[in-house]
């Protein structure tokens, strides 16, 4: 199907009339560029003016024929009186091919026109053999190799801009989906940070507020409810530091201390008080300081922090689900040839008696998504008569991924 020729640009249309309208007058007036050459009439020197004006209006959407025909045009005046607009009319036909026509056309002819003025003015100058015949070779260079050189220009200008113009939109793109990652980034990690430090507290509120309803004893009652006090109020803690932390810092909140594996202890002993009426006990072995010493580098924050995290989010599990007996916590630390710290965590599996609390898989996802995220290892599931969670996390700086 043969494309479908665009209308001409009104800014053309004018150029062609006023170019064949001054054309006219300077034939009309007796105005030629060479009226020495008798070989046809006067007349003939419109047949080219009128032929390259009805190419202007093709100017832009027919770059190749229009110039083309341009050459031939201007050929012919030469073997005319000659007309001066004819010339000018040809001149923006090859500056419009360069500034117009494809990109091969575009880099051809600012190379052909050179070399045909170098080549016209050597033949003049061999053949004439006068230092005027300079003046043909200038003149061919005018008519041909400058306005092409100036169409060059422009179109590496207008090439130029686009490409600027197309880097800035993509740069915007990428800073949009960069934001856009970096919000969904935030909300995953205040979610795990939310669930983590809430789901202990609410899980054995849960649990010991079943028990009150559910055992007719008012020492039972009274000292699940005591539990239930103890977890609000630290759940409310954690809350308030959580908020604490979204907060600005330049509007006067006080920097809120992040958890560490130092707190581990204190961790364990609510964890034993929250697990008391189900039959669980918990253990913690630190084997850390047999293998780096207390005088060794500190774990990098991020590291400390996930490992926290692992280690409340498994006791939140076993206090949920886990079968009355020992639930262990065991750390180790090698900052040798492998360079990690490694969590174990082995809970009681089994039936279990009393009220449990609903459990949703969150906390599972959120433990994988920490150890992903600094570039570990991770490992959850039934191991014989335990349910085993195991991390294994970069203890130097250089390794953690960020």
């Amino acid at each position: 199907m043969t494309p479908k020729i665009p209308p001409p640009h009104r800014d053309d249309v004018l150029l062609a009339v006023v170019s064949v309208a001054a054309g006219l007058l300077l034939w009309s007036l007796g105005v030629y560029s060479s009226p020495t050459r008798n070989l046809l009439p006067d007349w003939a020197a419109l047949v080219p003016l009128c032929a390259l004006g009805a190419m202007e209006p093709l100017r832009r959407s027919r770059p190749r024929v229009t110039l083309a025909v341009g050459t031939a045009g201007v050929v012919a005046d030469q073997f005319t009186v000659g007309n001066l607009a004819t010339v000018l009319i040809f001149t923006d036909l090859m500056y419009a091919a360069v500034v117009y026509g494809k990109p091969a056309m575009a880099r051809r002819l600012p190379v052909t026109t050179g070399l045909i003025t170098v080549a016209v003015t050597i033949a003049a100058v061999a053949w004439l053999r006068t230092p005027q015949a300079l003046l043909i070779g200038v003149i061919t260079g005018i008519v041909s190799f400058g306005p092409a050189l100036t169409g060059a220009t422009l179109r590496n200008h207008r090439e130029a801009a686009v490409a600027a113009r197309l880097r800035a939109e993509q740069t915007a793109l990428l800073a949009e989906m960069d934001r856009s990652q970096a919000v969904v980034a935030e909300r995953a990690r205040m979610a795990r940070e939310l669930h983590d430090m809430v789901a202990n507290h609410l899980s054995a509120i849960a649990i010991h507020s079943t028990a009150a309803l559910s055992i007719d004893s008012p020492a039972t009652s009274r000292e699940a409810l005591g539990v239930i006090r103890e977890n609000s109020v630290q759940g409310l803690a954690e809350m308030r530091r959580l908020i604490g932390l979204l907060r600005d810092a330049g509007a006067g909140q006080e920097a809120v201390a992040m958890p560490s594996l130092d707190g581990l202890e204190a961790l364990l002993d609510q964890a034993r008080t929250n697990g008391a009426a189900s039959g669980l006990d918990f253990v913690l072995l630190d084997e850390r300081s047999g293998e780096a010493g207390e005088a060794g580098e500190p774990l990098p924050a991020p590291v400390e922090l996930a490992a926290y995290r692992i280690v409340q989010e498994s006791l939140t599990n076993a206090l949920k689900h886990a079968a009355p007996g020992t639930v262990t916590v065991r750390l180790t630390l090698d900052r040798g040839a492998s360079g990690m710290l490694r969590l174990l965590v082995d809970s009681p599996y089994g039936d279990r008696p009393g009220p449990r609390a609903p459990g949703s898989g969150a906390g599972l996802t959120g433990m994988r998504e920490r150890v992903e995220l600094l570039g570990g290892e991770f490992e959850a599931g039934r191991a014989g008569a335990v349910w085993r969670v195991r991390a294994a996390l970069p203890a130097r700086e250089e390794a953690v991924r960020t």
